[in-house]
């Protein structure tokens, strides 16, 4: 049946964990109104799997939360590449993948058995004053937090970030759930993104714990955000404590749903393009068919 939906989990840390993503394997037939319907039903991002318009591309995804579409779903992708391997219907080693965002490049990691996607370099700009302080007070935030770094950057859509001064400040935010929409709307934000740095992981690896609370997405907060930790590798390996100047940028792991009981953990890579240019990074994670 056209709206047969197979759930995953992606970007899995442990038990419970990832972010849910019901997945229709082949949505040919299917309006724009039946697939929002899904959405909605499951109340989580969806993806829907096309033929592709563009040539050259191996497939179109469509993405829908229960209140919009979205031009682009980094978790989404990322499960639907590793379902569509799992059933046999991608053998190769590389694919293109065409979205509202633009043509997505993934490749297969056969030893971790895991999807690697592509994002572009992040766009990042610094927030006034006044916005920083306005962000604090819908986080919860204490008066003088309106001094922490706050900048909102892109690779496909725009996230706040907001750096931290601690991991424990970040699980105890409450945020005014009722303001994010106006808030973010004003200042051009699709979700607020509060980080911190954690441990350093086995081999070096620095350990980003976050929390995404989205604009109107139709739930107020978010398990694993690929997009968001996206935006946060650019932001903190190009003008943020991560930036290395002459040196390659680092790798990361980005944790998040920890305080939703959904334990996620999303691997972002520097990325290069064919003559070796630096061209934005990688995403990937493990994925699991969600129990019934």
């Amino acid at each position: 049946m056209p709206d047969d939906v197979t759930l995953i989990r992606v970007f899995v840390r442990g038990a419970g964990g990832g972010n849910p993503v019901p997945l229709v394997a082949d949505a040919t037939g299917m309006t724009a109104a039946a697939m929002q319907a899904v959405a909605a039903r499951h109340g989580h991002e969806s993806a829907f799997v096309l033929p592709p318009d563009t040539p050259g591309c191996d497939w179109r995804l469509r993405f829908f939360v229960p209140q919009h579409e979205m031009e682009m779903c980094g978790h989404a992708t990322v499960g639907t590449l590793w379902a569509l391997r799992q059933w046999g219907r991608w053998t190769s080693d590389v694919a293109r993948i065409e979205t509202l965002s633009g043509i997505v490049l993934a490749r297969w990691d056969d030893a971790a058995q895991r999807v690697w996607i592509s994002q572009p370099a992040a766009s990042v700009q610094t927030l006034g004053a006044h916005d920083c302080q306005r962000v604090a007070e819908v986080l919860g935030l204490p008066a003088e937090a309106a001094r922490y770094a706050m900048h909102n950057a892109s690779t496909s859509r725009v996230k706040t970030l907001v750096a931290l001064p601690s991991v424990d400040m970040l699980d105890s935010l409450q945020p005014d759930f009722g303001r994010i929409e106006a808030l973010c709307e004003s200042i051009g934000s699709t979700g607020l993104y509060p980080f911190a740095h954690g441990a350093v992981a086995v081999g070096g690896q620095p350990v980003i714990h976050a929390r995404q609370f989205p604009k109107s997405s139709g739930y107020p907060e978010d398990a694993a955000t690929g997009i968001a930790a996206a935006a946060l590798w650019g932001y903190l390996t190009g003008i943020g404590p991560l930036a290395r100047p002459g040196e390659a940028p680092p790798s990361i792991a980005v944790r998040q749903g920890d305080t939703m009981g959904s334990p996620s953990e999303i691997f972002v890579a520097p990325r290069h393009d064919d003559g070796g240019q630096p061209a934005g990074c990688w995403l990937s994670g493990n994925v699991e068919w969600s129990q019934p």
